[in-house]
């Protein structure tokens, strides 16, 4: 059985809205499974079963659980004040951001920012940006000089599933991929 509208919900409570099924994250982002369950399945449906297959076989890895499987999280991508214990590392020289066209205008002139996220995220390689793209229409892809970046002082993170996190990417670390290099 197919588990993709029960995955989105739970990104869509774990990342922007925990209280929409009654629940609370703590300070690191986690929920008690047996809430999320409980609240979930009032109107999706969910099981500890269920849900320990979304988990393993969400193909964006979005979720993680703690050591007994009593707490769960999402890896990134809230909008919601959360540390989810993310450890500073050093990027590779070049990562990627994809967007849609529609975006590009206001990119150009203001860099990338996180919007309604506490981060960025950067891809490291085009296709993955390729795919984020498409899903705002016509994709768009930036070449982002993170070597640049962390010698200026910016800090990177990468989360559990491998997402590049940084605050923001000012406008002179970008270039719209195949433009030239750095």
């Amino acid at each position: 059985m197919n588990y993709k509208k029960t995955s989105k919900f739970i990104s869509l409570i774990l990342r922007h809205h925990p209280e929409s099924v009654g629940i609370t994250l703590d300070e690191h982002g986690w929920a008690v499974v047996e809430d999320l369950i409980r609240g979930v399945s009032k109107t999706h449906p969910l099981d500890m079963e269920i849900l320990e297959k979304i988990v393993a076989e969400d193909e964006k890895q979005r979720y993680s659980f703690n050591e007994d499987k009593t707490l769960i999280r999402a890896n990134q991508g809230h909008s919601i004040p959360v540390d989810v214990e993310l450890q500073e590392m050093t990027p590779p020289d070049v990562l990627y951001h994809g967007t849609g066209l529609k975006y590009k205008v206001s990119i150009d002139a203001q860099g990338l920012l996180p919007k309604s996220r506490l981060y960025v995220h950067l891809s490291l390689d085009t296709e993955t940006a390729t795919k984020v793209g498409k899903r705002h229409g016509e994709p768009v892809i930036y070449t982002i000089d993170a070597a640049a970046m962390h010698r200026d002082g910016y800090i990177f993170y990468r989360s559990v599933n491998g997402v590049w996190l940084t605050r923001s990417v000012p406008k002179q670390y970008l270039r719209v991929t195949g433009d030239g290099s750095f």
